[in-house]
């Protein structure tokens, strides 16, 4: 737990951010660059399957299908609007240590949802599976 609240704590600056982006699509002329991508508080998580996989590493919205001209600062803010990083109104180097810890707590309380929406969607997947099998057996007696 301690190694991966250090890890996340490096994403709040970013520096650390910006180096998440080593083979992100839209570079020079467009709106998404990794540099506005970073600020805006996300980081490149891309899989074989999506490429320009981004996440907030703060709230944990995953957003992908990328547009050159989309604004990284207003996808993030439409899409997660209580998102505490990205409502910040200062820079993190500025920051008290009350005001980590509450972005910490903030921090806790998106993972926890994720989670356990992580878990519901596997139980009503396995739920729908099972019932599907139930049809079928009672179609064939």
């Amino acid at each position: 737990m301690e190694a991966a609240n250090a890890e996340h704590m490096k994403m709040f600056f970013y520096e650390n951010r910006l180096q998440t982006y080593s083979s992100w699509p839209f570079e020079e002329g467009c709106a998404c660059t990794p540099e506005n991508m970073a600020k805006a508080g996300f980081i490149h998580t891309p899989s074989e399957n999506s490429p320009d996989i981004a996440m907030c590493f703060h709230c944990y919205k995953e957003l992908e299908g990328w547009e050159p001209e989309d604004d990284p600062q207003k996808e993030h803010e439409s899409h997660s609007p209580l998102c505490a990083f990205i409502l910040l109104k200062k820079s993190v180097n500025e920051l008290t240590v009350e005001e980590i810890l509450r972005l910490q707590k903030d921090r806790q309380k998106f993972l926890i949802k994720k989670t356990c929406n992580q878990v519901i969607e596997k139980f009503e997947e396995a739920a729908k599976s099972r019932r599907a099998d139930i049809v079928k057996t009672a179609m064939e007696g």
